[in-house]
């Protein structure tokens, strides 16, 4: 941990790589001693929504405690609830199968002291510019859990501006690693998810910028901005 969390309220834009606009999303953050409570939720116009609510803590270093997410609408193929107890290694996934009937796995997993559901953004804005490949812990839904690694990796800076001023963020790599044989056939059956890219603002004050990537299995690359508040005349 290079930089402590804290109150945070933030408006977010989602939308296609060709500028359409999906959905409006706030990122609330709040935190009481060394215990974050960070909360991304997204509401797209075809009534879908997007929510997850990680809590983790921040002595030293960062450690997931628990993370709850929910997907459901038009938007979603598959509408899906998972929550993970990172301590108790308790995961818990509720969705539609391809006949709409709703079902529940459970599963105890040992989860690792590195699990980034839910504050993969946080990670970032603390790993340095210059440092190589990082991997950390990610439960997937499939809909079955199963844990894998994303690595991540420092692919340069990009120049930017802001109100006519100029500045510079860091472009993160983001790739899912899915390992064992999987890992080896995905890539020949078409199952390997696509990267991730999410551009930081640098300096003492690191922020999110930007990114560019799935939001679910198989779903399509969207990219998600910070929005700027419209007034009314």
């Amino acid at each position: 941990m290079r930089h402590a969390e804290g109150l945070v309220h933030g408006f977010l834009v989602l939308g296609s790589l060709d500028g359409t606009n999906l959905a409006g999303g706030d990122l609330i953050q709040t935190s009481q001693g060394d215990r974050v409570t960070t909360r991304l939720v997204f509401h797209f116009k075809d009534g879908s929504i997007r929510d997850e609510t990680a809590v983790f803590t921040q002595s030293g270093r960062f450690r997931l405690l628990t993370d709850h997410m929910i997907q459901r609408g038009p938007t979603f193929p598959h509408p899906m609830e998972v929550s993970i107890e990172a301590v108790s290694g308790r995961v818990t996934v509720r969705y539609r199968d391809d006949h709409g009937k709703e079902k529940t796995t459970e599963k105890q997993m040992p989860l690792p002291d590195d699990l980034a559901n839910g504050i993969v953004v946080v990670l970032l804005k603390n790993i340095l510019s210059s440092a190589g490949a990082t991997k950390v812990s990610m439960v997937v839904a499939t809909p079955k859990p199963r844990l894998v690694k994303l690595v991540i990796t420092p692919a340069g800076e990009v120049s930017f501006s802001a109100g006519g001023s100029p500045h510079k963020a860091v472009r993160f790599n983001v790739k899912v690693e899915l390992g064992g044989l999987l890992g080896l056939i995905a890539p020949v059956l078409g199952k390997q998810p696509q990267d991730t890219s999410v551009w930081v603002l640098g300096g003492e004050a690191p922020g999110f910028v930007k990114s560019e990537g799935p939001m679910y299995q198989g779903g399509p690359l969207w990219r998600i901005e910070l929005a700027s508040p419209l007034w009314p005349r």
